[in-house]
């Protein structure tokens, strides 16, 4: 496009006005009146083009102009997707903080609607028993908006692992919150019972137990956890957690159970065996997912 700068007038002029205006710069009545792009205008410009690491300058050449209608998006304005070219904007921006925050992580925010935002769209949905198709419709809005009170004026680059939890903290969890814990098939049993087990030498005032179905929960649950070593069946509503980046897991799952309906959230958690999964699985292994998940599962519920 060419260039528009002092000394023009007419409807682009009033178009790059009410922007720079919504955005929060300021120019004068007159010009605003008379749709002039005088001093006040290429000042508000110039100030925008420095807000975004735009070459000095006081006129609207095509990258200030894509970077103006960029930053005018608010989260929720549109549906956003993978595509080619990707969705950017300030409203993926917004999506990317709020994810990150929420402990599903999209890498460092840039704006840019990739791969890894799209991944970590699927598995906020999932957590959320909501189709995960990786496309952020209204619905998807509306449920990261109800967790406004997790990530409301929160700054997040990216993700945040939550670190070990320590002996002494872990049992203080287990005796202050009571959990339940059940699981799908033979393997993530094995792996629930252990967790039990860990659980009860950790303390044994512990508030974990270990049940047959989530029909059998507790009067006084904080949260019902199911393990599984199965992808999620087509259709389930179930919330449903990976446990793949068990550095995050802790934020998810606390993430899931704040935004639940039910009185007791019911979450299962994705044993990572994947495509990797060879027909063995050992002792070690399972004890070694134990210990991670025990460790993650006290740092969620850590208040």
């Amino acid at each position: 496009m060419e260039a528009i700068r002092e000394g023009a007038s007419g409807a682009a002029v009033e178009d790059i006005q009410e922007r720079l205006g919504r955005l929060g710069y300021e120019v004068e009545a007159a010009e605003l009146d008379g749709h002039a792009f005088g001093p006040t205008t290429a000042t508000a410009v110039a100030k925008f083009r420095l807000d975004h690491q735009l070459p000095l300058g006081g006129e609207v050449d095509s990258a200030t102009w894509a970077a103006l209608v960029d930053a005018g998006y608010s989260m929720g304005d549109r549906t956003l997707y993978l595509r080619l070219p990707n969705f950017h904007g300030s409203d993926v921006l917004a999506l990317q903080h709020c994810l990150n925050i929420l402990g599903f992580s999209c890498g460092e925010p840039d704006g840019c609607f990739g791969v890894y935002t799209e991944s970590a769209v699927k598995q906020f949905q999932e957590s959320q028993g909501m189709l995960a198709d990786g496309m952020a419709f209204q619905d998807t809005f509306d449920a990261i908006e109800r967790l406004h009170h997790v990530w409301g004026g929160k700054p997040a680059s990216g993700p945040h692992p939550m670190g070990g939890m320590g002996f002494a903290r872990a049992a203080g969890v287990l005796e202050s919150t009571q959990l339940s814990i059940t699981a799908e098939d033979p393997i993530s049993r094995n792996v629930a019972g252990r967790i039990w087990n860990l659980a009860s030498a950790t303390s044994e005032k512990s508030g974990l137990d270990l049940i047959e179905s989530p029909l059998a929960a507790r009067e006084g649950d904080r949260a019902v956890l199911v393990l599984a070593s199965t992808p999620l069946p087509e259709g389930s509503k179930m919330a449903n957690l990976s446990t793949d980046d068990v550095d995050s897991l802790p934020q998810r799952l606390r993430t899931t159970c704040e935004s639940a309906r039910e009185e007791v959230p019911v979450v299962r958690l994705e044993l990572p065996l994947g495509l990797d999964y060879d027909g063995t699985f050992t002792t070690g292994d399972a004890q070694t997912f134990a210990v991670m998940l025990l460790d993650a599962i006290c740092a969620a519920f850590d208040l």
